[in-house]
């Protein structure tokens, strides 16, 4: 029996006893998502396109989905809090846009909280979620199934799936996309920290880049004034400080200028 958050005192009817048939085509579809997910490399496209693609791959995988969504989260400050997510339509992006925005309530923040499943069969009148529940229902959406994305203890974001159909959700989609769930985390947790690794790579180049042009002015100011390195790099931040410019933007100035003033020499 799949473990999971129901809908509070709603009972809905039995699921029917799938075909040898369809529980094939469910595992198939299972398994194409399943191998999705394990050969997405974040690379030059991004977080965000890889969410996208998990969004495309969690909607193909769990059985009644009508679209779905990725959410990751941003552990930085005192509290989780939403950093971004992809979906795989615009219905999507307006239900997440009430959950996140507008109400701050639903069922992808429940099952953050909780870390479980959770699942509603009716959203008009899931009492968890009334302000949420309701504006959904109004268009025509009436099933969710959310799933935690964990790598390991740590919560990384959530997946999201709607259906306009009631009880859409059963066990066995529940079952099928917690299986999803659980290879997608370590997916998005890879490309979260290919994309760290990149920015923090540009940011060193940057860095080198910002000290090798101090260095060239440190090196101006001392074959102009004769003064020690100590002391070049004291006026370079004074000068700085006095014109409310950055070091390395004046510091750039400085060479450029220095550079401009060699090259008319060299023509006269």
């Amino acid at each position: 029996m799949a473990d999971y958050d129901p809908q509070p005192g709603r009972s809905s009817d039995p699921e029917p006893d799938l075909s040898a048939a369809q529980r094939e085509a469910d595992d198939v579809d299972l398994y194409a998502g399943l191998r999705g997910v394990a050969g997405l490399v974040a690379g030059a496209r991004g977080v965000i396109d890889l969410l996208g693609d998990v969004a495309e791959f969690a909607a193909r995988a769990i059985p009644g989905a009508d679209g779905a969504g990725v959410t990751v989260i941003d552990m930085s400050g005192d509290k989780p809090s939403i950093k971004t997510w992809a979906v795989t339509a615009q219905f999507i992006e307006d239900i997440d846009k009430l959950q996140y925005v507008d109400h701050r309530e639903g069922p992808c923040i429940t099952c953050m909280q909780t870390r479980r499943p959770t699942v509603s069969g009716s959203l008009g009148s899931d009492k968890r979620w009334p302000r949420f529940g309701g504006g959904v229902a109004r268009m025509g959406v009436h099933s969710a199934l959310a799933l935690p994305l964990l790598v390991g203890d740590q919560l990384i974001g959530a997946i999201n799936t709607y259906a306009r159909s009631r009880d859409a959700f059963g066990e066995h989609a529940v079952e099928l996309g917690s299986q999803f769930a659980a290879s997608a985390a370590v997916s998005v947790h890879n490309g979260q920290l290919l994309d760290r690794a990149q920015e923090r790579t540009k940011q060193l180049q940057t860095a080198l880049g910002s000290r090798a042009v101090i260095d060239q002015a440190i090196g101006i100011i001392r074959s102009r004034s004769g003064v020690g390195a100590e002391e070049a790099f004291d006026r370079l931040v004074r000068m700085s400080q006095a014109e409310n410019v950055k070091l390395h933007i004046l510091a750039e100035r400085m060479v450029d200028e220095a550079v401009r003033r060699a090259i008319a020499r060299h023509r006269d």
